[in-house]
């Protein structure tokens, strides 16, 4: 195995199992490693510290383990299997599965398996490698997951096309790695909390939907009874789907993206409500809100894609997620409330926290926190990669 020898001094955020080495942490690398092999990472001194994909960039070595035996031909399995025991800590994958029967499986760094995303969803594994090593390995992830889950895998699909770095070699086109015997469908009908959704992940967006999500929908829904509800950013409808099941007086659902309007429509109908109290608009989201009269609406839905991608882009984001929460603020009726997120891993709580700020100063009304919103617990963050904590939200009180 190719060794990568860090410079003096440098070993100490591994020490901390910190599960990235930079690249310029490194100071010789014995051997040639290709983008994805698996390396060992040693001190200055040659004391062992961990294992990890090799890849070119500032991220030089995402690390796979902290101990020099854990590597081995059922590495993956042993991985997958502690990752599905966490979501049973926590309540997901119920032996009778009738209340919520999709959830994520692998969050990357805070499973252990930096690059690697893996929704299961009623018996179909999507996965998406964000790295070249993990692509490299979806057979044995693959593997894996049938050894984890065993009969009840119905399919595992790979969407990894338009999250694995490009590069010369790789075959980057989406597709099944396993069916069962019968399996032929794109799409499959899946509950959470007691709720019905269409996800399809061969033409939605990510694996086919936002699982992120699924505490901060139920909290909507705890809130919606009786209120006029505009949902901006909709995608398939989640949140709609919970204000419309919680009494809703009527909800409004806003998209760019047509497709995800008709899976809008789709999921209302499938739920048994009445369309009367909903209506799709496939329009853009930044628009209707700025154009919506005020004082209609008495909960509103922030929920829009990342805007900052990388810190290159950071101002620009910051500017627009203010720009929006402004427009949400002035149009929200008297005593109405306003949820509202972002997903840009690179805004953290406080810069969110703080556009959120100017754009209630900007508006000039008076507005309460009432809640602190987060990602769920299988999308864990691991505690020595604070960077794993993407999401984050404000429950807002508009007078």
């Amino acid at each position: 195995m190719i060794k990568i020898f860090l410079k003096k001094g440098r070993e100490e955020s591994l020490k901390r199992f910190h599960p990235w080495v930079f690249s310029g942490a490194i100071g010789q690398i014995a051997g040639n490693p290709a983008e994805g092999d698996v390396v060992g990472v040693y001190a200055s001194d040659g004391s062992f510290l961990a294992y990890g994909h090799y890849q070119i960039g500032s991220i030089a070595v995402r690390v796979l383990s902290f101990d020099d035996s854990a590597l081995n031909p059922h590495f993956y399995e042993q991985a997958l299997g502690r990752a599905l025991q966490v979501r049973r800590a926590v309540g997901l994958d119920a032996d009778d599965c009738t209340n919520t029967n999709c959830y994520r499986l692998v969050h990357g760094e805070g499973d252990g398996l930096p690059g690697l995303i893996v929704d299961y969803y009623a018996g179909v594994c999507v996965m998406q490698a964000h790295s070249v090593g993990m692509f490299r390995a979806k057979r044995q992830i693959c593997e894996g997951l049938k050894a984890v889950y065993g009969d009840r895998l119905k399919a595992v699909y790979d969407k990894s096309s338009g999250t694995a770095p490009f590069k010369a070699g790789l075959e980057l086109v989406d597709g099944y790695l396993y069916k069962s015997e019968g399996f032929s469908d794109d799409e499959q009908t899946v509950l959470e909390n007691g709720h019905k959704f269409i996800v399809n992940w061969t033409e939605g967006q990510k694996t086919g939907f936002f699982l992120d999500q699924r505490e901060n929908r139920a909290l909507v829904g705890r809130y919606a009874a009786g209120r006029n509800v505009l949902n901006l950013f909709c995608y398939t409808g989640g949140f709609s789907i919970y204000a419309l099941s919680a009494g809703a007086k009527h909800v409004d659902s806003v998209d760019s993206s047509a497709k995800a309007m008709m899976m809008v429509d789709r999921n209302v109908a499938l739920n048994g409500f009445d369309q009367s109290r909903h209506t799709s608009h496939c329009a853009d989201a930044i628009e209707f809100i700025k154009n919506a009269p005020e004082g209609k609406y008495d909960l509103i839905i922030v929920d829009p894609p990342a805007f900052a991608k990388h810190r290159g882009v950071l101002k620009n984001a910051l500017r627009a997620y203010q720009r929006l929460n402004a427009a949400a603020i002035a149009k929200v009726a008297k005593g109405g409330l306003v949820f509202t997120y972002s997903c840009s891993q690179v805004v953290d709580k406080e810069q969110f926290a703080l556009a959120v700020f100017s754009a209630a100063a900007s508006v000039g009304r008076s507005v309460r926190i009432l809640d602190r919103l987060n990602q769920p617990a299988d999308h864990s963050v691991n505690i020595y990669h604070p960077e794993g904590e993407y999401l984050k939200g404000l429950l807002l009180y508009v007078e």
